[in-house]
C-alpha cells in the first residue's frame, strides 16, 4: 500500500510541476510572437469583439506543436528518471523541460532570421495555415525529438 501511495504522490508531483512547465512554454511562445497570442487563437479584436475571420489557423498550428513539443520533454524526461524518486528525477526532469522551451524559442529565431518575411508575424495574421506556420511547426516537434533523444 505504501508504494501505490507513493506513485500517486509521484504522479500528482509530476503533473504539477509539468502543468506549470507547459503553462510557462505556452507564455514563452505569447512572448515571442507579436501581440497577445490569445487573442490570436481566440480571433479577438482589440475592444475583445470576436470573430472567426480573425483567428489565425497558422498561431493555432504553431501553438499546439509547441505545446505537443514541450509535453514530449517532459514525458521522456519523467519516463527515464521519475520511477525512482524525486529529488534529483525531479531536477532533471525540469531542467530538460526549461532546456526544451529555451530550444523551442531559439529555433523559432533562428528559422525567422534565414526565411523571407517576419515568420512570427506571419504565422499570427488571420486566415488559413500559412506555409511557413508548418515549418515552425515541425521545428519545435524536431527540437523536441532532439532533446528527447539526449535524454534517453
Amino acid at each position: 500500500m505504501t508504494d501505490l501511495l507513493n506513485a500517486v504522490f509521484h504522479a500528482v508531483v509530476y503533473a504539477l510541476v509539468s502543468g506549470v512547465i507547459l503553462i510557462a512554454a505556452y507564455y514563452v511562445l505569447d512572448l515571442v510572437t507579436p501581440g497577445h497570442l490569445g487573442s490570436h487563437l481566440h480571433g479577438t479584436d482589440e475592444s475583445g469583439k470576436a470573430s472567426v475571420h480573425l483567428q489565425s489557423r497558422s498561431a493555432g498550428l504553431v501553438a499546439s506543436s509547441w505545446m505537443v513539443s514541450n509535453a514530449l520533454v517532459l514525458f521522456t524526461a519523467i519516463w527515464t528518471n521519475g520511477a525512482t524518486d524525486l529529488g534529483w528525477p525531479l531536477a532533471w526532469t525540469v531542467s530538460f523541460a526549461v532546456l526544451g522551451v529555451a530550444l523551442n524559442a531559439a529555433m523559432l529565431f533562428a528559422i525567422d532570421a534565414v526565411t523571407p518575411g517576419n515568420l512570427r508575424q506571419i504565422v499570427t495574421e488571420p486566415g488559413p495555415v500559412r506555409p511557413l506556420a508548418w515549418l515552425a511547426a515541425a521545428s519545435a516537434l524536431s527540437v523536441a525529438a532532439i532533446v528527447c533523444a539526449s535524454i534517453a
